[in-house]
């Protein structure tokens, strides 16, 4: 097919799961036309990928979908924490993590909070979200080949079930095509880490009265011992709906034909220690756990995200929640090139920021899996000596790239200490502000801008931000907070904002994905628009 039928569109993305669906709502806010392209019919119909940690729901919070993923999620709203015992019916557990979040002190660091919410249920949500913005999903269409050159990406793509082609231009391509992805392949990019660790098979079923045996344990998973029912159990409506996790010999030969029902339900029984309880299986399906980074986050005009970029094992919820953070920050730097108020190499801070937590959060994740004796997982604790929680590694991880000024290519990607003090690269800290008589969080400011934040006397940061921003059509937004007349935030009282941000009363830069990307001196104003202006160019690498 000729490149002059072609379809023309912006941006083209490969693969319609978590991390796909994301980038499109995330493309959708910031107004940018794109297609997506899903090889499947419909949306996933498998509960798993359930765990959406802080980071991601802030992201979702700023997107406008935090209330409709929360309201899917209802039925699992009360689940928390990982729970350890030999059989459900067993009177000795323990609880490995008690709570998945930390106690009530968390909404002062926090607008948001983690949310359990598979897949199945996730996945429609973004799906509807990412077309109300306009958002051009197919499904049942896939990603034959493809070419790219300095004009673009030239796509083929073809109808399943007509096996009708079409032609697709694209300036960019994001592959958020999954672990064995055809566009990684394509551009002969390898892996770096461990490979693969373990195997389950993941058994979906129904029962009456196993909710019985659990009683009023609302955990998010329990881990099996005994050998017999050995495993992880996953509610899925607290009800009748469950998820089993099986562990498989898959390097020892065994195959997915001797996962018979009448095995499984045998199986479920001694996990509960009831060999009386009704068991209904509905699906399996298998799935190996790894932790792999890919060597390289694409080539040119081509970019992977989530799964095809890295794997990690399920342990800590990390995965699809890595993988839908690799999109937010791949949306607004595309946003930013094909706006023209950022330089192409822009692009390469992509790499250079998110291969850095995939590298840190796929090691923790395997940490976890030794950490949690995951069923199937037999390796010996090899870790460090003191690794950071859970939060830590979702919440507080840095960036080092030109896209932050005066940041510190060696510094810890991921601190062995929950911090979040306002320091270059980590994400800007939470503060409950007062706009125009109406509550909000500091973090609803960044999505669609720059921001400049500084306190009462930095009125001329203030007015160099609003003047950048005309003068070079780039969306730069300045704010002062206090509690003057002038100020545009109210703080909440007794909070300092500046002490909150690690600055001396000067001005700080959030970038549109809500992480800091320069601060001014200890009061050294000099000239704001001049000082501004050197910093955007470096940080949007203009030309």
């Amino acid at each position: 097919m000729s490149d002059s039928a072609a379809e023309s569109v912006p941006v083209l993305i490969a693969g319609g799961s978590l991390v796909g669906l994301s980038a499109s709502v995330f493309l959708g806010r910031l107004g940018v036309k794109h297609l997506l392209v899903e090889r499947h019919a419909e949306t996933s119909m498998h509960p798993r990928g359930r765990g959406n940690n802080i980071r991601t729901m802030e992201l979702f919070r700023t997107a406008g979908v935090e209330p409709a993923i929360r309201e899917a999620a209802s039925a699992l709203s009360g689940n928390d924490g990982v729970l350890q015992t030999e059989r459900l019916s067993s009177d000795e557990q323990r609880w490995i993590i008690p709570r998945i979040d930390p106690d009530s002190t968390l909404s002062s660091i926090t607008p948001s909070g983690w949310c359990l919410c598979s897949q199945n249920d996730l996945e429609p949500v973004l799906l509807k979200y990412a077309r109300d913005l306009g958002g051009d999903a197919r499904f049942g269409t896939e990603l034959i080949s493809y070419t790219q050159d300095d004009s673009g990406v030239h796509a083929e793509l073809r109808n399943r079930e007509t096996g009708e082609p079409r032609a697709v231009h694209a300036e960019y391509l994001i592959a958020a095509d999954g672990p064995r992805s055809p566009v990684r392949k394509s551009l002969d990019i390898g892996h770096s880490g461990p490979g693969t660790l373990f195997h389950n098979v993941s058994v979906t079923f129904r029962s009456k009265n196993l909710k019985n045996v659990v009683g009023d344990r609302r955990f998010v998973v329990c881990y099996i011992t005994n050998p017999d029912g050995e495993g992880a159990l996953l509610p899925v409506d607290n009800d009748e709906q469950w998820v089993f996790h099986v562990p498989w010999a898959y390097d020892r030969g065994e195959t997915l034909d001797a996962f018979t029902d009448m095995r499984l339900t045998a199986h479920i029984r001694a996990a509960a220690g009831d060999p009386d309880i009704d068991v209904e299986i509905t699906g399996k399906a298998p799935w190996h756990a790894a932790n792999r980074v890919a060597d390289s986050y694409g080539r040119d005009r081509v970019f992977l995200a989530g799964d095809s970029a890295h794997e990690m094992p399920p342990t800590g919820a990390f995965g699809s929640n890595t993988g839908i953070q690799d999109a937010h920050n791949l949306a607004w730097k595309i946003t930013a090139v094909l706006r023209g108020w950022a330089g192409r190499r822009l692009l390469d801070t992509y790499q250079a920021e998110r291969r850095s937590v995939a590298l840190a959060t796929t090691l923790r994740a395997s940490q976890q899996a030794v950490e949690e004796q995951h069923p199937g997982y037999t390796a010996a604790a090899s870790r460090n000596n003191d690794p950071a929680d859970l939060l830590t590694v979702a919440l507080c991880y840095r960036y080092a790239s030109g896209a932050i000024l005066g940041s510190d290519p060696a510094g810890e990607v991921v601190p062995r200490r929950f911090a979040l003090g306002g320091a270059l690269g980590s994400r800007a800290p939470h503060m409950w502000v007062e706009r125009d008589g109406k509550r909000m969080s500091t973090l609803d400011l960044y999505e669609k801008s720059f921001t400049v934040l500084s306190g009462p006397a930095g009125s001329p940061w203030r007015a160099a931000a609003r003047a950048l921003a005309e003068e070079w059509d780039v969306p730069l937004a300045g704010y002062l907070i206090g509690d003057t007349a002038d100020c545009d935030l109210l703080p909440e009282p007794g909070v300092d904002w500046a002490q909150l941000h690690g600055t001396h009363d000067g001005a700080v830069l959030v970038r549109p994905d809500g992480f800091v990307a320069w601060k001014s001196g200890n009061g050294e104003m000099g000239d704001p628009h001049k000082v501004l202006a050197d910093v955007l160019t470096k940080v949007l690498h203009r030309p």
